[in-house]
């Protein structure tokens, strides 16, 4: 959200000097990019949070945005389906937070599943028009375009490995300095982080606390095979289990055509490991030594176990998703593996899943001049206008410019 958050600030301060910098070669190549690429309503997330108010917002804002830049999306909706009769409970908390975060909704029967989703099944189901599908790696990149085209300046191949109070007396003006791992630095009189799977660790050189952790865990996706895309019209997602940190298989419609099914959630092996051959040392040991690692799976033996089956047999993942089209309209013979995305997902010590976005500041000499944006998962894309106008705000309070 860090492009988003930088047009924001030039927008409403267009004298400033700023520069993004990234550690690739090109912009949106992880998170922003490697994503659903869903257009959330805010059906989940407990009012008051950070995640509802922004979401809400930030959807509002994206399809204006999207309007005004004639950038491609599909308002293709969303259904949350009941499959059996134990998920209507916590479908109903569903309804009742999407009422209190003034998402626009309907609940409909049995019948008016199939009306909406004629392949698929279930007893009940809310259904969200305003959810949508765009290419956020496309969107991230065209807000980096409209920086550039303010004034500002983005640097990539430009990987931080220390970020320390700038010392040198000919620079009186510069409070940061940002070192590269190519010899680079950077000066700077106030900086903001948004390092996504790395944001934990950038947050901590600038003297910011260690925790929430970031562990990452690797979504895999399959796809329905050309000429079965047919199959669905919008996005099917499954009632939350609140037994399980993650959402659960879904299917998913693409701005390509193509439709994703998934994703399964399991420890990647590496912070930005999309195969899983992809391996680490450094990485995989910093995650597997965390305790409150081993404290979330002590609490979801059954459904990582659950998790790994999907892993490594293509029929299980397929059989939880023919919960919702049945065979024979849907089979194994109708998907081939696809991509994958690796989520930052911050983690307490103590087990429990951060499920807030969290902005803090540096410490010491750096706390007037540094923001950390610490958590941003999903819907972090959809609110990525909202979060650009708090990270604005905290420039004026926190930075003190106006």
């Amino acid at each position: 959200m860090g492009s988003a958050s930088a047009r924001e600030i030039k927008t409403r301060f267009p004298d400033l000097d700023i520069i993004i910098v990234e550690k690739e070669s090109e912009m949106a190549m992880h998170q922003s990019g490697n994503n659903s690429g869903v257009i959330h309503a805010g059906l989940y997330y407990p009012p008051g949070s950070y995640k509802a108010k922004l979401c809400r917002e930030g959807l509002e804002k994206s399809y204006k945005y999207f309007d005004e830049h004639k950038i491609p999306y599909r308002k293709c909706g969303k259904i949350v389906v009941a499959t059996k009769e134990e998920e209507l409970g916590r479908l109903d908390i569903l309804i009742e937070r999407s009422k209190a975060n003034g998402v626009n909704f309907d609940v409909v029967d049995a019948d008016g599943i199939k009306q909406l989703e004629p392949n698929c099944q279930g007893i009940r189901a809310i259904s969200s028009p305003d959810t949508g599908i765009v290419d956020w790696g496309y969107v991230s990149r065209y807000y980096v375009k409209e920086f550039q085209g303010l004034g500002g300046h983005a640097k990539n191949n430009f990987e931080v490995t220390d970020i320390t109070p700038c010392t040198d007396a000919a620079l009186p003006d510069y409070n940061i300095t940002l070192q590269a791992k190519n010899g680079d630095a950077i000066h700077a009189k106030n900086v903001i982080t948004c390092a996504g799977l790395y944001s934990d660790k950038i947050a901590n050189k600038t003297g910011a606390e260690s925790l929430p952790k970031i562990v990452p865990f690797r979504g895999e996706y399959l796809l329905l095979k050309p000429g079965k895309e047919n199959l669905v019209n919008g996005n099917i997602y499954p009632v939350p289990d609140p037994n399980f940190p993650f959402l659960g298989v879904h299917f998913t419609p693409r701005m390509d055509g193509s439709v994703w099914l998934g994703p399964n959630a399991f420890l990647s092996f590496r912070r930005e490991g999309y195969k899983f051959t992809d391996f680490k040392t450094s990485e995989f040991l910093d995650a597997v030594m965390f305790p409150g690692l081993w404290k979330l799976v002590a609490r979801n033996l059954g459904a990582g176990f659950k998790e790994v089956k999907h892993s490594m047999i293509l029929g299980a993942q397929v059989k939880e998703l023919q919960k919702f089209i049945p065979a024979p309209l849907f089979t194994i013979d109708d998907v081939v593996r696809g991509p994958a995305g690796v989520r930052a997902q911050a983690l307490g010590m103590d087990g429990n899943l951060v499920e807030d976005f969290i902005f803090d500041t540096g410490t010491g000499s750096m706390e007037k001049h540094v923001i950390n944006v610490r958590n941003a998962p999903s819907p972090a894309a959809t609110s990525s206008l909202a979060i650009a106008r708090v990270v604005a705000e905290r420039v004026t309070d926190h930075f003190g410019y106006e």
